[in-house]
């Protein structure tokens, strides 16, 4: 019977696809992250990994996983998969799978939870409320920007990016997209300075890449109005995080809401101190319906790969 170690733990009904197909995993008693070396032993002694954004599974892991004769397939239950060496995976014949689609309106919810939140200053004027420094009703108090009818900047024209349009519209909101290749369609902005000038709010959902690390950098946020909100779920990279957390002190832009962060758990400690942001731990997925889904979409593509099926969402 082929063995599958779940790095860390999931939502009950997580594992159901294993469990049907008579594959018993390998569950870790703590939930904790494994080094570098643990995950590159587990590889080495398992068919398949079940693994989170968190977990490194980078070259050494994988040849590990190729010299150990057994591993056939990596699980990402996540969307995006830039914590997997894939070049390495392909190079030792070991499939890569993520778990596209069952989080999109999900992570959409969230992010124009953050444009909402942001653009009215819901964590300054909750902050204040709970530190007791809220004295009276004000009519210039917490003064922030209406999102009806505002321009959203989309950057990334996705699942997640599409469904935050759908979001925007019903808020009466005027929808421009940006991305690498023409789509065809309304609000399409070819050049991304553009639209950065043009937007009230600049939403971002685009995969980490070397042709989009540090994207929106100093240089770009300076292109942003002093009234613009910039939200982003997509990949803590994206965003120089110290060019945005200048920019918000001095007043360059008007507010910010993050869910992803540069080095997590880690975050710029300037940008803890800036002013006018909301900041959440990472939670664009975070429901008990979407988290589960993911879990048993990672092991339903490990089940197919170890009966010797195509996954159902390969990484190519």
């Amino acid at each position: 019977m082929p063995s599958v170690l779940v790095t860390r733990h999931v939502p009950d009904g997580g594992l159901d696809p294993l469990l049907a197909a008579g594959i018993e995993p390998v569950v870790r008693p703590v939930d904790d992250p494994l080094t570098g070396a643990e995950l590159a032993q587990a590889a080495a002694e398992h068919d398949g990994l079940v693994v989170l954004l968190t977990d490194r599974v980078d070259a050494d892991v994988l040849v590990a996983g190729a010299r150990g004769g057994r591993l056939r397939v990596v699980a990402n239950v996540a969307v995006g998969y830039d914590n997997i060496d894939v070049a390495a995976a392909r190079a030792h014949g070991i499939t890569i799978t993520n778990t596209p689609g069952v989080l999109t309106e999900t992570t959409a919810d969230l992010a124009f939870m953050l444009i909402l939140a942001a653009s009215r200053l819901c964590s300054t004027a909750e902050a204040d409320l709970r530190g007791g420094r809220w004295e009276s009703w004000s009519i210039l108090g917490y003064l922030g920007r209406d999102v009806s009818g505002a321009t959203l900047g989309i950057v990334g024209h996705g699942r997640i990016g599409r469904a935050v349009a759908r979001r925007a519209e019903g808020f009466g909101m005027n929808v421009l997209h940006h991305a690498r290749q023409p789509t065809g369609e309304p609000g399409y902005v070819a050049d991304l300075d553009v639209l950065l000038e043009q937007s009230d709010v600049v939403s971002l959902h685009i995969p980490l890449g070397p042709e989009t690390r540090h994207l929106i950098d100093a240089d770009r946020l300076r292109r942003m109005k002093p009234t613009a909100v910039l939200v982003n779920t997509a990949r803590g990279q994206v965003v120089d995080e110290e060019a945005l957390a200048v920019a918000l002190e001095e007043g360059r832009l008007f507010a910010a809401g993050l869910d992803v962060y540069e080095h997590e758990p880690v975050v710029h400690p300037r940008l803890l101190a800036a002013p006018r942001t909301v900041l959440l731990p990472h939670i664009g997925s975070a429901s008990v319906e979407t988290r589960t889904l993911m879990a048993r979409m990672a092991c339903a593509n490990v089940v197919a790969v170890l009966a010797g099926d195509r996954p159902l969402n390969p990484v190519t």
